[in-house]
């Protein structure tokens, strides 16, 4: 039997990895529902070459656009992911920012394993999705590659074991920039990344390193352990993506090309004889290693680590200055040195206090202290401008 597969943001760079990965093993998975915003070209594109049951487009343009000048045999359209009733597999939950967290509570309680690629869900709701996941006997499996290799590396290990879990980071494309180059940075630069292939949101977020933050507070929230057990370290070769050091005096890494093929498709199926044909024939022989510090003049923003457990409700706050900063220097409203600087003046705010101290026990608690978050955010950028 063909297992289910849906794919949540399946126009951008995780969900089509996906597809690429449900092209090797195409006899053995039925694509059930896809999502996206409006790429209406890759819409059209992957309809007709997938040929979905369902279709979610959320863009209302977009969505209206297809319904009346398009019309698919073996597809149907929608524009409301809480209209898919369907039981899946798989769900790969590949949505940026806050706006994935009702479609992931959504689909956990329709699918018997979600793979998640998106941090902000977790930073935000890891409570819900929990209590949600273990309610409905669903299993979340992360898939970016530094919690696919910390899940690979403490099988078997108590978490006593451990004494420290090193998260590496490329550098970006700003790792070796002087400050007055830093000055100076342009979007396009922003989005050109060394290494990976990516989102124009996460793109940023690796240029100034908040996507190592975000990344922190997400693998203390999977795997249990506290926000104090972590470090970010600078690994340009992008090979090793997570060690983790323990008590005993070992440590241990896990090596494999910056290609997200590779914990997806692991976690699809790490017996598929066509995705190993493809790592093997793939695989690059083992290069030279370097490690070292994060230069903080260049990443600014590594400055908020001592103060992610502050407050329970502090990483909220965080995640919700960062979206509404990224859009702006993408819009190119603000400078890319500004954002760093934002978020510490949200963290300054009078009120944030107030906001930072609730423990956000529901989706409403969630939102209205995103919601503050976002608006202070806007707020201060105003205030500079007038």
């Amino acid at each position: 039997m063909k297992k289910k597969i849906s794919i949540l943001g399946s126009t951008g760079s995780i969900g089509e990895t996906t597809l690429k990965i449900v092209i090797k093993d195409y006899k053995n998975i039925e694509i059930n529902t896809l999502i996206a915003n409006s790429n209406i070209k890759k819409i059209i594109q992957q309809i007709r070459k997938f040929k979905p049951r369902n279709f979610v487009i959320t863009n209302v343009n977009v969505f209206n656009k297809l319904k009346l000048n398009y019309k698919f045999k073996k597809t149907k359209l929608f524009n409301n992911y809480e209209k898919i009733r369907d039981k899946n597999d798989l769900t790969v939950i590949a949505i940026p920012g806050l706006a994935s967290l009702k479609p992931t509570i959504h689909f956990i309680k329709k699918s018997k394993k979600i793979l998640l690629a998106n941090k902000e869900a977790i930073i935000c709701g890891w409570d819900i999705i929990s209590s949600v996941a273990k309610k409905y006997k669903s299993t979340i499996i992360p898939i970016d590659s530094e919690h696919f290799s910390i899940a690979q590396l403490l099988k078997n290990h108590e978490h006593q074991e451990v004494e420290k879990i090193f998260l590496t980071a490329s550098g970006g494309p700003f790792l070796n920039f002087t400050q007055k180059q830093m000055k100076k940075i342009k979007i396009q630069q922003a989005l050109n990344h060394p290494k990976w292939s990516m989102g124009k949101k996460i793109s940023i977020d690796s240029a100034t390193m908040m996507n190592k933050i975000l990344e922190i507070i997400e693998a203390s929230k999977l795997f249990s352990f506290s926000l104090k057990k972590f470090k970010i370290i600078i690994h340009p070769q992008s090979l090793v993506h997570a060690i983790v050091k323990f008590k005993s005096g070992i440590s241990k890494f896990l090596y494999h090309k910056p290609d997200m093929i590779i914990p997806i498709s692991y976690a699809i199926n790490e017996k598929n004889n066509q995705i190993l044909k493809y790592l093997k024939k793939n695989q690059n022989i083992v290069e030279n290693l370097n490690f070292s510090e994060i230069p903080k003049k260049n990443f600014p923003i590594t400055n908020l680590l001592p103060k992610l457990d502050k407050y329970p409700s502090t990483p909220i706050i965080i995640n919700a200055a960062n979206e509404i900063l990224v859009d702006q220097f993408l819009h190119n409203k603000i400078s890319f040195n500004s954002i760093s600087k934002y978020i510490f003046k949200v963290l300054k705010d009078k009120n944030y206090k107030k906001y930072a101290i609730q423990k956000a026990k529901n989706l409403n608690e969630i939102f209205k202290i995103d919601s503050w978050a976002r608006q202070t955010t806007i707020d201060k950028i105003l205030n500079k401008k007038q």
